[in-house]
């Protein structure tokens, strides 16, 4: 188990506000207000970080690093030193004296959290792979014995005896057995050199039984309570180890015996020391039976220290630049050329949701949503043809169940064949407005073209940008043709630079401007514009117009006027007919009576020549004006002819038909009535 955080502070409030911080982030934790006190519990609780104010009564902080260093046992020990604001001596003299890392002050607890956390996942790295060194060593060790010692039982005493003290367990043994038989035989033990060869019952070891016939590994933590070994406890077998590890020793898939690892007291066997036993036993196998494959051991012990030094390259430049993958604001993945997560720093751990542990050796398309699946089988073709692709969208599936869209970018790393890194960010929000943007863009895209008013929009240069189907219709081009256009051709001369004007002068914008414009033949199409410009920060970036296209308005009103003018006449024609059968009516019978008298009179005087003369004067006169009433009378329209000057009268030839009824008394029947009546 890792140590606690050791905490070395002579001020007491900030050395309560540092346990404080630590207890939050579920950190073990021990303060101390001294170097002295901070050496006597270096010693005794092993801590995992020392976090340090430097500044403080002797031994100060930079003596207590001096002494850190130079001890063998404490030489690794991150320490993490608190300065004041500003002090950059101090922070050059803290690291001179060896420190890992600074936090200025006031510091900020989640800084300090994520620093504490940086050194010792850094620390983590170093230890294992520190152990991961040291195996290799010892493999490297055991396999050079195996391949050039003569002495196989010297060989065999070596490694279990190595392997015991790695794995810190009281006794292994190497158990061979033949292919038939129940006679095992113990050929090497790490507890007594002379050991050869003890031949053993197998029915009284049926944990050596089940691994032999699984070929799988078997760890019994508690021998006292485990189920198999319940017929050995039953029968009186007392063990004197508490905890057991059995490993086959294998060779082409068939058992050759088994690696045995016993502790007397309860002993948790890790992972790391099952891994090494199993690899040892593997290397022992081969061993035994062909030397021929003892070639193959030295192939994979020289792997093995390649592995080495390319994991110490690795751990080099991981810690170099270990901060900066930890302080990044992106998220960094690293991953092999068959998608496995090697790598992920908080950042990327933070937008997935998911923790280190859940990410380690995952394949990346594991966390892709389903609609992306297929992305991460090309992503892997891609990189294998040496296509890294930049801005690539990937929709992931969250821990929390909820879909992130990322904007991802991949790139080769430098000097490592087949590992690929990758940054990204989480642009889910900034996808989904451009979603909702595109959405309206596209409406109003609809609500333009579905206008039945042309829409015309150009830069400050005069080029059309923008055209909907109406203007179209006006201008006789499609809007293909449209775009690109200079709007200048598309107005008489001047016109364009007019309109300029008065949008200029109405503060950007006019309205109702009765204008013309023209078509692809050069004709001029009436229309009223409304226009304005367009603005971006307050600056002009372009213009826009409405035209509406005033032909059929023209139009209408044309045939408007001309229906109002014929319903004038109409009301003309009926009001001077009207008029003229009353007046006919009222001049008909004194007309009556003065042709009556005329006629008498032209009677009684027809022997005075003088009088009748006057009598018929009298007499015509009235009949010609009597035949000017009845013309009056059958008016049906209004007809005018010139008269004096420019002045114009009543064409009553014209207005009255020739024939037809008589409208009101006809004057001509009157005085017919009147002769026969012999007046």
């Amino acid at each position: 188990m890792p140590g606690p955080v050791l905490v070395v502070d002579n001020d007491t409030v900030t050395r309560r506000v540092l346990m404080q911080a630590l207890a939050s982030a579920g950190l073990e934790h021990v303060a101390v207000a001294s170097g002295s006190e901070a050496l006597e519990q270096i010693d005794r609780v092993s801590p995992s970080l020392v976090l340090l104010d430097p500044v403080m009564s002797a031994p100060d902080g930079y003596e207590l690093l001096r002494i850190v260093r130079s001890r063998p046992t404490t030489r690794d020990l991150p320490v993490v030193v608190l300065t004041a604001p500003q002090a950059d001596e101090e922070v050059w003299r803290a690291f001179d004296a060896g420190a890992d890392d600074f936090v200025a002050k006031p510091f900020n607890p989640g800084e300090l959290i994520a620093r504490i956390r940086g050194q010792l996942r850094l620390r983590g790295i170093v230890e294992a792979l520190a152990k991961k060194e040291q195996d290799a060593r010892l493999l490297l060790e055991l396999t050079q014995a195996l391949a050039s010692n003569l002495d196989f039982r010297g060989i065999l005493f070596t490694v279990v005896q190595r392997i015991a003290e790695v794995a810190k367990v009281d006794r292994v043994s190497i158990v061979l057995v033949r292919e038939t038989g129940d006679v095992g035989y113990v050929v090497a033990a790490s507890d007594d050199e002379q050991l050869r060869d003890l031949p053993i019952d197998l029915a009284k070891y049926p944990e050596i039984q089940q691994v032999l016939s699984s070929c799988e590994p078997l760890v019994i933590p508690d021998v006292a309570t485990h189920p198999l070994l319940e017929i050995a406890r039953h029968e009186g077998h007392k063990s004197d180890f508490s905890s057991l590890a059995i490993l086959p020793i294998l060779y082409e898939r068939r058992p050759m015996g088994v690696l045995f690892l016993r502790a007397k007291h309860t002993f948790t066997f890790g992972e790391r020391e099952l891994a090494l036993c199993s690899t040892v036993a593997n290397a022992m196998a081969i061993a035994l039976r062909n030397a021929r494959v003892m070639q193959s051991l030295r192939d994979q012990t020289q792997q093995v220290t390649v592995a080495r030094f390319e994991a110490e390259r690795r751990l080099r430049t991981l810690q170099r630049y270990a901060d900066f993958f930890e302080s990044a604001a992106d998220g960094i993945v690293v991953i092999d050329a068959d998608g496995h997560l090697l790598f992920s720093n908080p950042r990327a751990r933070a937008i997935s949701g998911y923790s280190e542990i859940d990410l380690r050796g995952r394949r990346v398309g594991d966390v892709f949503a389903t609609e992306d699946a297929r992305l991460a089988h090309d992503l892997r073709q891609a990189f294998s043809r040496g296509r890294y692709p930049q801005n690539v969208d990937v929709r992931i599936k969250r821990k929390s169940g909820d879909i992130a869209i990322l904007s991802v970018n991949f790139n080769s790393v430098l000097r490592e064949e087949g590992v690929v890194l990758c940054t990204f960010r989480d642009v889910t929000a900034e996808r989904g407005v451009e979603h909702e943007l595109h959405k309206t863009r596209d409406f109003l895209q609809r609500v333009i073209d579905s206008s039945v008013d042309a829409i015309v929009s150009a830069d400050l240069r005069g080029r059309i940008l923008l055209a909907n189907p109406a203007a179209e219709k006006i201008y006789g081009f499609p809007v293909a043709e449209l775009i690109g256009r200079d709007v200048r051709l598309l107005y008489p001369d001047g016109v364009a630079e007019d309109v300029m004007r008065r949008i200029r002068a109405g503060g950007g914008r006019v309205e109702g401007l009765q204008t013309e414009v023209l078509d692809d033949r050069k004709n001029r199409i009436p229309v009223l514009l409304s226009a304005a410009l367009l603005y971006e920060d307050a600056a002009a970036i372009g213009s826009v117009g409405i035209f509406t296209d005033l032909r059929e308005k023209m139009r209408m009103e044309q045939r408007l006027a001309q229906a109002q003018e014929q319903i004038l006449a109409q009301e003309r024609q009926a009001i001077v007919a009207e008029l003229a059968g009353a007046a006919a009516h009222e001049l008909n019978q004194p007309l009556t009576s003065v042709i009556g008298y005329a006629e008498l009179l032209k009677r009684r005087l027809e022997g005075d020549a003088a009088r009748y003369s006057a009598a018929e004067i009298i007499f015509n006169e009235a009949e010609r004006m009597a035949e000017i009433v009845r013309k009056i009378g059958k008016i049906t329209k209004y007809e005018t002819k010139s008269y004096v000057g420019r002045a114009r009268i009543l064409d009553l030839d014209r207005s009255a038909p020739t024939s037809g009824p008589v409208v009101v008394g006809d004057v001509a029947a009157s005085t017919v009535t009147t002769k026969e009546r012999g007046v």
